[in-house]
């Protein structure tokens, strides 16, 4: 007869054994699905949508073209995945960002710090977004759109605070421009002539982006008479 402590053990013992391999399963399907991710990301950037196929896709991520269904719909859907997951990623570290500085200059740097870092670290998103964006389907364009208008609205509510009075579309134009600033140098940097370290180009780049974003407004030229 089995005592009732044994009995008691048996279910949960199960339930171990059972969900173990489930873990590891999931966690297994989302490193593919993120290997197959970071696969598109560097051949969208260096051969365009277009040109890519879903056997390029996984070959790069170590599958067969007919595996990639099992995580994406298509290759749109793989687009649509990565700049979705990118722009949601950007939103949620900058509110984090936001929530933990203390006023609005120490979130300023901290945003800039944030997206310098970002940009560094994910130069071929940053081009597969510039050159690819129309590829999207309608309802993920519209999305992502979202995702970034929330974005430069949450610098525009942090540069409102520093820049009192300051209209907000000056506002808007000054994140705009810090954003170009900031995304197209790592790509220049890794591009053209010798490469500048992150370490060194990190620096640089935090440092011209709050000059551009804490530069005073510049009075109206008069004619002259």
């Amino acid at each position: 007869m089995t005592e009732p402590s044994q009995t008691a053990q048996l279910p949960s013992a199960q339930a171990a054994s059972t969900s173990a391999p489930s873990t590891q399963r999931s966690q297994a399907k989302a490193n593919r699905r993120q290997a197959l991710l970071s696969a598109a990301a560097a051949l969208f950037a260096l051969e365009g949508f277009n040109r890519v196929s879903l056997e390029d896709l996984g070959a790069a991520a170590g599958v067969s073209g007919p595996a990639v269904y099992r995580h994406f719909a298509g290759k749109q859907a793989v687009l649509g995945a990565l700049l979705l997951s990118v722009s949601k990623d950007l939103l949620e570290g900058g509110r984090k960002v936001v929530a933990d500085s203390d006023g609005d200059l120490a979130a300023l740097g901290g945003l800039v710090a944030f997206h310098v870092d970002f940009a560094l670290s994910n130069p071929d998103v940053i081009r597969v977004q510039d050159q690819d964006f129309s590829n999207l389907a309608g309802e993920d364009q519209a999305e992502v759109r979202t995702l970034q208008r929330n974005y430069v609205e949450l610098w525009v509510d942090v540069l409102a605070g520093l820049h009192e009075g300051t209209e907000a579309a000056e506002l808007r134009m000054r994140a705009h421009a810090t954003f170009g600033l900031i995304n197209s140098t790592p790509h220049s940097v890794r591009s053209h002539g010798r490469r500048i370290g992150v370490r060194r180009a990190r620096p640089l780049l935090e440092s011209m982006a709050l000059a551009a974003l804490m530069a005073p407004p510049t009075l109206p030229l008069t004619p002259e008479h």
